[in-house]
């Protein structure tokens, strides 16, 4: 992983001190359930047990050169335990095979790694409730097509964007908890050396469920239903980073990044204050979603299993758990230091002329008698006019002008239709729905 886009406590997961000591537990703990069941010594597991209480150093760079020689890791790292621990360690593995500890120490990994990423969506939750709230009714323009539209809140394009990342936090949950099961069947998964009893026991021990049948591996949908989800929330924190973007462009500098004492944005031109960090978000999310499409391809395994997935989850399971980990907490800080412009935004949305208003006014002369196709044709071409002027002419001025609207309205009822409060009437509704 890129150590720019990189968190300490999420890239720890992945060290592979880390990854040898939840083998270390995965081993030791069916030795355990093997003792009790009879079939190896109660020594053989105490003797594990007793070396690890020493907290041992995990000598990363003795298993590597084993390995250079065994050309496999998982014997690699027994016989280094074979050789600290001793005779008792020849009952580690005992009906075992090398798919039991890589794929459940994936798991581990991959629930420990959805832990930290839960907390960075509660953390964003939290910054954008705040923010909603803090803009509840803050006017601002609201556009479809990049074209204005009609009056909204900035708190409720921020409730929006709350909305959705607890939609992902609820997907993340359900994702956590389909990838946190434990394979402990031994070779084809037929149980054949091992009792189902000490999967049982392993999954117990590392907070995980046993997988109900295991081929040898635990089956890739799992890990493609969990790495889809990773992407689904890149995508919605792209999202989010994207209208930020747009906000901070000069025409529109409704909310811009923080720029922060002595930062500069260009190296040629000393004004320019650029949203680096919502582009960065944009570029991390088509990352984290390109790791998604070889997660869907490791589904397909030959027979009872082969290890095409290993290298592909040797890169995907760092780099997607991290890159996310990063970003939720970037798109988080964004928020929180996020500077918003209401005197701009009601200047926006003022600068078309009250053309915002102009479905009210349609919808207002069909109540009075006249059809919609001709409400629209009235409006329009006062619209138009007022278009054509950039907003130089006023909507309400050119409609009472109209004769043919004025015969249907008359000009209170045009100047209410004006009002912009109108558009916020249900904003305490739909908060309500959104934050309960």
């Amino acid at each position: 992983m890129v150590p720019r886009y990189a968190r300490p406590e999420m890239s720890a997961i992945w060290e592979p001190e880390a990854k040898f000591r939840i083998w270390f537990e995965i081993e030791a703990h069916a030795t355990q359930k093997l003792a009790e069941l009879g079939v190896v010594p109660q020594s053989a597991a105490k003797a594990l047990w007793d070396w690890w209480a020493t907290d041992p150093v995990i000598d990363v760079d003795a298993i590597d050169a084993i390995e250079a020689v065994t050309k496999h890791d998982v014997i690699a790292f027994l016989t280094w335990v074979a050789e600290n621990v001793g005779e008792e360690a020849r009952f580690m593995h005992q009906g075992m095979t090398s798919s039991d500890v890589l794929d459940t120490t994936l798991s581990v990994q991959l629930a420990r790694a959805s832990d930290i990423l839960l907390a960075d969506l509660d953390a964003l939750l939290a910054a954008l409730r705040t923010r909603a709230e803090e803009h509840k009714y803050t006017a601002t323009i609201g556009r479809s097509h990049g074209i204005h539209a009609e009056p909204v809140t900035f708190g409720l394009k921020l409730a929006q964007a709350y909305a959705e990342f607890d939609r992902c936090r609820q997907r993340l949950i359900a994702a956590r908890a389909e990838i946190a099961t434990c394979a402990v069947s031994g070779a084809v998964g037929t149980f054949a050396n091992v009792d189902p009893s000490v999967e049982a026991y392993v999954a117990e021990q590392l907070g995980l469920t046993p997988e109900p049948i295991s081929t040898q591996v635990i089956p890739r949908d799992r890990h493609a239903m969990y790495f889809a989800t990773l992407a689904v929330i890149a995508g919605s924190i792209e999202r989010l980073a994207v209208e930020i973007r747009h906000l901070q462009r000069t025409e529109v500098l409704e909310a811009e990044e923080y720029f922060s004492p002595g930062q500069k944005g260009s190296s040629a031109m000393p004004h320019k204050r650029n949203p680096v960090l919502t582009e960065n978000l944009t570029g991390q999310a088509r990352m984290i979603r390109a790791y998604a499409l070889p997660a869907l391809e490791n589904v397909a395994l030959w027979h009872e299993r082969d290890i095409s997935h290993s290298s592909v989850e040797r890169f995907i399971g760092p780099d997607a758990t991290i890159t996310l980990d990063f970003s939720l907490a970037r798109l988080t800080g964004v928020v929180e230091k996020l500077l918003v412009y209401p005197e701009r935004m009601q200047t926006n949305l003022d600068a078309m002329g009250g053309l915002v208003h102009s479905q009210r006014v349609l919808l207002a002369l069909t109540q009075a008698g006249v059809t919609r196709e001709e409400a629209y044709r009235l409006v329009q071409r006062n619209a138009m006019k007022v278009w054509d002027s950039s907003g130089a002419l006023q909507l309400l001025d050119l409609l009472k002008a109209d004769p043919n609207v004025a015969a249907a309205l008359s000009e209170a009822e045009l100047e209410e239709k004006f009002d912009l409060a109108y558009h916020f009437k249900r904003v305490d509704t739909i908060f309500a729905r959104v934050f309960g």
